[in-house]
């Protein structure tokens, strides 16, 4: 029995010794570490099948902070390189400019010459006056003058694509202009509702809607109407 005892300290002694004893005997070895882009010599030890660096020399590397305060370590890391932040969509790839203050004058003038020409022939029609070339090329005339006078304000790409939309409207409203000249010189019948059956007349007014409504918010944009 006294042999058992005597050998208990010399066990417990044995228990504590074998740790540090087994970290002692691991296996250490000097490695490059890398870091955010920061490299630098540190020893690693292995201990089943773990990597373990000293802390010092982690902090040291990364150009950071290593601090102690009661029971705890505080590390502190600078950020990570990053790639730059890709552009905002509006520096990236530029809003298309919007419509000129200029152009949006003077197209809305020019859609208001226009709508005076339909609406003097759809008087004519409705209450059947003469239609006659000469009474409707005085409108024809204001209308192109208007349209001369938005082509030279255009100064946006929004407004020569507007532009183009407003040369539809008008040569639309020139064809219209003339089919029912020509009716009334051939002296065809024409209804007091014509131009409510009419599909040029109703593409015209489509037109002339979606150009309103483009003037409206300033910017270009083709819903089809006037092709």
């Amino acid at each position: 029995m006294r042999k058992r005892k005597s050998l208990a300290p010399l066990l417990l002694t044995m228990l504590l010794v074998l740790p540090l004893l087994a970290l002692s005997q691991a296996a250490q070895e000097t490695r490059t570490l890398v870091v955010n882009g920061q490299s630098g010599q540190v020893t690693v030890v292995q201990v089943s099948g773990r990597s373990y660096v000293d802390l010092e020399a982690l902090a040291r590397i990364a150009n950071g902070t290593l601090g102690f305060s009661g029971n705890q370590i505080r590390l502190t890391l600078p950020g990570a390189a990053s790639n730059p932040a890709p552009a905002a969509a509006s520096t990236s790839s530029p809003a298309t400019p919007g419509l000129s203050r200029g152009f949006l004058k003077a197209g809305i003038e020019a859609m208001s010459l226009v709508r005076e020409w339909q609406s003097a022939l759809a008087n004519a029609i409705q209450n059947g006056f003469p239609i006659a070339e000469n009474w409707l090329s005085g409108y024809r005339a204001q209308a192109a003058a208007g349209l001369r006078l938005a082509s030279v304000a255009a100064s946006t790409d929004s407004d020569q694509s507007a532009l183009q939309l407003l040369n539809a409207e008008f040569e639309n409203m020139k064809t219209l202009s003339s089919n029912y000249v020509a009716k009334r010189q051939s002296l065809d019948y024409i209804a007091p509702d014509a131009l409510a059956n009419d599909d040029l007349n109703q593409k015209i007014m489509n037109c002339g809607h979606s150009l309103a409504a483009m003037a409206a918010s300033g910017q270009f944009v083709d819903d089809g109407s006037c092709r």
